[in-house]
């Protein structure tokens, strides 16, 4: 406790009575898409049932978590705000063209409402979340607790009281917790219990406790903090490009991209959390907090395709200072820390029961230095594209690029681990050879535009023997399709990068075979899985894999390409209902239609993105009239 004169005392993170009963039951656990998403270009915040923060790692993405319940309902510490109303309907939506999420709370007994944002604005110098509890109508009973357990709920901390509130301070971070309601100090959580009549309202505020604290009342600071914060997003997407058939939807997206790009750094995180499983119960569970070389590139497309050109700009110099120290001869890591250091192995939090107990919760990555090839690949088309539609690279970025190419000339044909950074050895994947040609061919068209100095002779020797080896090494005659690896009568959806990549003519009839087949082998509906568990390599992992969102919208970009404009808007608009209610996606979907994986996804965003735009191109445009793809399946 902490008495009147604010003695400090120590809490440490030992279990508490309670925390040693019986394990909790999966019920307990919230589905994946149930949560909401709030973040300041630093790090996010993920808000669950209940308006609880089950889910917030300070100060940036990647550094270590405060709240953690989404892993461990007991230990992992969380922020709720609650109104205590029976038989209670809960709603989660999004102040349009903003990520300020607002939860309301209706029942016989009165309508309550949860207001969440993280403080962002052009001149923002603290960081600061910011939560408002109001009562719409008749008279509600709220309970706030705001549990924090620092360092993956590893230390223990400090409660201190000051003239502001209250300072909560852990091993290397300190936090300033603020209200305008009274708080009481119960074991080691700040609590608060209060009623609204209609039209009131209580703010709590928890921010860094760096900075100097704001001179003004914590309700003029929450409701100066919604407007700023509505401006920012609002001005921010104001600048979006797209017009199309579904742009809630696509907007939707490119606010969920912008929460995981760093505004210090430039980089993107592939998603902004970790522990949530591929498979329920299973190992398959990732941290997806970092950088990921090819989710970032992707990334930057989208980004640019809708217009917003300064993100992509942010990556490219974060880029630019990962190739400029690269010695001739060495290879890029798969991923890195946001601020650009690399990421140096992985450890478990074993003292969480995971997530519907799901273990073990991975901190960190095994797969950092990994080769893929693929990278450059994917690399060198958004660079390729950001010197087209942004900026011409410079002539210090040039000279690096060459050392990318230079590499690819001389490793195409050597196996790797592959996009899906398989862990049973390396292979001659058919994604990695078909990228690895886009990066020569990238590469040879920016030299040819720019009238750049290059080795072209020996980047175009390579980059036709990578085209034909595609077609004599990968090509079953058997499966009338593409296949996996060298070697293999296996199929793999990232195939579908071939058209979109222009290796192949969408019309192509091998194209249109393969398509087929990964219709027929890898396809439910409009859902597409990645590729059969097991069937081809042993992963060493157990648990099955949902179907994959960014395979799914590929295959639709592929059977509009292909001219099936209408079973691929059917596709599409099927997939959209996927989407959790407030328009997030995750990495995978399960067999129950139910989110698997780390949320958001880039990966599956920028992937609708792409879809929508190809879909709007081939309507607006009139094309697509006749299918090729269902003219040759139809032969078949």
């Amino acid at each position: 406790m902490v008495d009147p004169m604010g003695e400090r005392v120590l809490h440490p993170p030992m279990t508490t009575p309670n925390e040693k009963s019986a394990e909790m039951s999966l019920e307990d656990y919230p589905l994946i898409e149930e949560y909401g998403i709030i973040g300041d270009l630093s790090t996010v915040a993920l808000v669950g049932p209940g308006a609880r923060i089950d889910f917030l790692c300070l100060p940036e993405f990647d550094s270590p978590s405060i709240f953690a319940a989404h892993v461990d309902r007991r230990k992992g510490g969380c922020f709720s705000l609650t109104p205590r109303l029976s038989d209670v309907t809960e709603k989660k939506i999004y102040f349009p063209e903003t990520n300020i999420l607002l939860s309301r709370f209706l029942s016989k007994e009165g309508i309550a409402e949860v207001t969440d944002l993280m403080v962002v604005h052009e001149k923002q110098t603290n960081q600061a979340l910011v939560r408002r509890a109001k009562a719409v109508h008749g008279e509600v009973e709220f309970e706030m607790r705001c549990a924090p357990r620092f360092n993956y709920a590893r230390d223990g901390h400090r409660i201190e009281r000051t003239s502001e509130g209250y300072s909560l301070c852990g091993e290397g971070l300190s936090l300033r917790f603020r209200s305008d309601c009274d708080i009481s100090v119960e074991g080691k959580d700040l609590v608060a219990r209060f009623r609204l009549k209609a039209g009131e309202s209580v703010s709590f505020v928890l921010e860094s406790g760096e900075g100097e604290p704001a001179t003004e009342s914590v309700s003029d600071f929450s409701s100066r903090a919604f407007k700023d914060t509505a401006g920012f997003w609002r001005n921010w997407l104001s600048k979006c490009t797209y017009k199309g058939r579904w742009r809630e939807t696509v907007q939707r997206s490119a606010l969920a991209l912008k929460l995981l790009t760093s505004r210090r750094h430039g980089s993107v995180v592939a998603a902004p959390s970790f522990g949530f499983p591929n498979y329920p119960g299973g190992e398959r569970n990732w941290d997806y907090r970092y950088t990921w070389l090819r989710d970032a590139a992707f990334t930057t497309y989208a980004f640019m395709r809708l217009g917003f050109t300064e993100e992509a700009s942010g990556f490219m110099g974060w880029l630019e200072r990962r190739v400029e120290p690269l010695e001739h001869g060495s290879h890029l890591n798969v991923m890195y820390k946001i601020d650009g250091t690399p990421v140096t192995g992985e450890f478990t939090l074993d003292h969480l029961e995971g997530y519907r107990h799901s273990k073990p919760i991975r901190i960190g990555s095994t797969n950092n230095d990994q080769f893929q090839l693929d990278i450059y690949g994917e690399l060198m088309d958004s660079l390729y594209l950001y010197d087209k539609f942004g900026s011409p690279v410079s002539h210090q970025l040039w000279t690096q690029i060459r050392k990318l190419v230079d590499f690819v000339e001389e490793h195409w044909n050597e196996p790797d681990m592959g996009i899906w950074e398989i862990r049973d050895g390396k292979r001659e994947f058919l994604y990695s050879r078909v990228m690895s040609w886009v990066a020569l061919d990238r590469g040879i068209r920016l030299a040819l535009k720019r009238s750049r100095p290059a080795p072209l002779e020996r980047w175009i020797l390579a980059r036709d023997a990578a085209y034909e080896s595609v077609f004599q090494d990968f090509w079953s005659e058997e499966k009338q399709s593409f296949v996996q690896f060298k070697g293999t009568e296996s199929l793999d959806a990232s195939a579908l990068i071939m058209p979109l990549v222009r290796f192949i003519s969408p019309t192509d009839p091998k194209w249109l075979s393969t398509l087929k087949a990964i219709q027929r082998e890898l396809t439910e509906d409009s859902l597409v899985y990645r590729y059969r568990v097991n069937e081809a390599f042993d992963e060493h992992l157990e648990g099955e894999d949902g179907t994959f969102s960014i395979c799914s919208f590929w295959f639709i970009e592929c059977l509009s390409r292909a001219g099936d404009t209408l079973q691929a808007r059917h596709y599409f608009e099927k997939m959209l209902s996927y989407a959790s209610p407030l328009g997030l996606f995750s990495e995978q979907i399960s067999s129950e239609g139910r989110a698997l994986g780390n949320l958001p996804q880039a990966f599956t965003h920028l992937s609708l993105i792409s879809a929508a735009f190809e879909l709007d191109r081939r309507l607006d445009s009139g094309m697509g009239d006749h299918s090729s793809f269902t003219a040759c399946a139809s032969q078949r």
